[in-house]
């Protein structure tokens, strides 16, 4: 007799994952936990990245209770073990391309999946957030949310474009803060986010071309010379903090002659979390 499946889900990588109830009990990586957060699902632990550290980092964790769902760790001395003693029915991860599990050893991605449903959402540069939006959004549904008002979210798409439409148009520069001597400029194509703010008119700084595929590394004194009207600065808690810089001149050039914005390459992929950052883009539009 074969076993009855009343829960079924066909991840990124073209994996079929089912079970006999739709799981109740799911980890997650920190990002993909506060985007089933936002979406209505409760996971009941998280883990990192190997650029995060033994605690979680704030700025992936959107909305989540993080004084309620625990926190298992992240990086090499994250194992399979300590994932499987939460207890999971599922897990559900990221992927940047390739199928690869991100934050995850190859080997202790491989041992999980012997053991419990993996679900693996590509979130990488070949996406867009629509397209992240709505495979998330599909999982949600599967494991019994209910369907996602996007109002708020159309809202802030017309207010971003009106915002954008306006002469002259400020100059946005999206960066990474790597030390008080050198910074990551970020390549708007390379960033599923800049794009769409491209899209809906928003003038993007390109950094000049180097090795980086994602980034131009550089010095503040060359991001400031770039003379932006705005700046969207990497919060994650892998980017050194703006705290440390401000004895910099260079630093100071940049920051007294923009406004800074906090940016999120990791931020929750829910229409929620989507439409707070481009209405936080379209008031510094309207007011720069």
């Amino acid at each position: 007799m074969m076993e009855k499946t009343a829960w079924r889900f066909s991840d990124d990588r073209g994996q079929l994952s089912t079970a006999a109830a739709p799981p109740s009990r799911v980890v997650a990586y920190i990002q993909a936990g506060a985007t089933l957060w936002d979406l209505g699902i409760r996971p009941v632990a998280l883990f990192g990245s190997f650029h995060d550290g033994p605690d979680p980092d704030l700025a992936k964790s959107g909305a989540l209770p993080l004084d309620e769902v625990g926190y298992l760790g992240a990086g090499a001395d994250l194992g399979a073990e300590t994932l499987l003693g939460a207890g999971p029915e599922l897990v559900v991860a990221v992927s940047y391309g390739g199928g690869q599990v991100y934050g995850l050893d190859p080997e202790t991605a491989k041992h999980l999946e012997e053991q419990v449903p993996v679900v693996v959402l590509d979130v990488g540069q070949a996406r867009t957030p629509a397209q992240v939006r709505g495979r998330f959004a599909d999982l949600a549904r599967s494991l019994g949310a209910a369907p996602q008002d996007t109002a708020e979210l159309a809202a802030a798409e017309a207010r971003l474009r009106a915002a954008a439409a306006r002469a002259p148009r400020p100059r946005v520069l999206a960066l990474s803060a790597a030390s008080p001597d050198q910074v990551h400029l970020a390549r708007p194509r390379a960033w599923p986010e800049l794009r769409d703010l491209a899209a809906y008119g928003v003038d993007l700084i390109e950094p000049g071309e180097d090795a980086g595929a994602n980034w131009s590394t550089t010095g503040w004194r060359e991001a400031a010379e770039l003379r932006p009207a705005i700046v969207l600065a990497d919060v994650r808690s892998n980017a050194a903090p703006l705290e440390v810089l401000r004895p910099d001149p260079s630093w100071r050039a940049l920051e007294s002659g923009a406004r800074v914005l906090a940016w999120n390459p990791e931020s929750p992929c829910s229409a929620r979390a989507h439409a707070a950052f481009l209405r936080l883009v379209a008031e510094a539009l309207e007011g720069a």
